[in-house]
């Protein structure tokens, strides 16, 4: 690839500031409707270096959001396919693929793997959030969480701010009471909408477990965009 193929991008950033980018180690954990498009975002500025997480399989349901989900690649790991079209944008990139479900019993193993600039949480489970959250934080690891995108279709209602100020979102309220310990010991960058939740968007699972929450890949996307700027800026 031809070495200006950043040219742009360091017009904005400056020289310094994109060789601080191409020397980072990201970790991104959850690859779906936010956090496959935050990867491909980071990896088109020219970070250099990514962790991949993603312990699931591209479903058909996930076509119209996510970035890995193609009628082509229903059946196959999304950490697979992820890291197929970051390579197919910067060859040299450097990836750590794991298809991997996150869990407390493994999380200190994952963050203590290298010594990551930033890590993006991109999970929708609470445990393993809150987990990945608290382990971060102990290790001084600066990470910023994606919060609920589901039932929401409104861009002008996204916000980019701290977790204890959040207001309308069900996973953000959760995430506070399962780290209300924390409160006023450590902060959380979070992307999150103000939008009050659609409720007729949200239809019990006939096979059940979580219900289906109706979702729109342009909303999904500018969370991970947000995430994006935001580690870009930081680093």
């Amino acid at each position: 690839m031809a070495e200006n193929w950043l040219q742009r991008g360091e017009l904005l950033l400056g020289e310094e500031k994109q060789a601080r980018l191409a020397g980072s180690r990201l970790l991104v954990v959850g690859l779906g409707g936010v956090g496959s498009w935050a990867a491909e975002m980071l990896c088109r500025a020219g970070a250099g270096a990514l962790t991949l997480v993603d312990a699931d399989v591209v479903d058909v349901t996930n076509v119209n959001r996510q970035m890995p989900a193609l009628a082509s690649t229903v059946g196959q790991p999304k950490c697979d396919v992820v890291a197929g079209r970051l390579r197919a944008i910067n060859p040299t990139v450097q990836l750590d693929v794991k298809q991997l479900y996150i869990e407390p019993g493994n999380i200190a193993q994952l963050l203590d793997e290298y010594q990551y600039d930033f890590v993006v949480d991109a999970i929708d489970t609470l445990e393993p959030k809150c987990a990945l959250i608290r382990a971060c934080w102990e290790r001084g690891i600066k990470i910023i969480s994606s919060m609920g995108a589901g039932a929401k279709c409104n861009l002008a209602d996204i916000r980019c701010g701290e977790l204890w100020k959040t207001e309308h979102c069900t996973l953000a309220k959760n995430v506070r009471r399962q780290l209300r310990d924390a409160r006023g010991s450590y902060k959380l960058p979070v992307i999150y909408s103000v939008e009050e939740p659609r409720r007729d968007a949200i239809r019990p699972n006939p096979a059940g477990g979580k219900p289906i929450i109706g979702s729109l890949g342009y909303f999904t996307a500018t969370f991970g965009c947000y995430i994006a700027e935001y580690v870009i800026k930081e680093i």
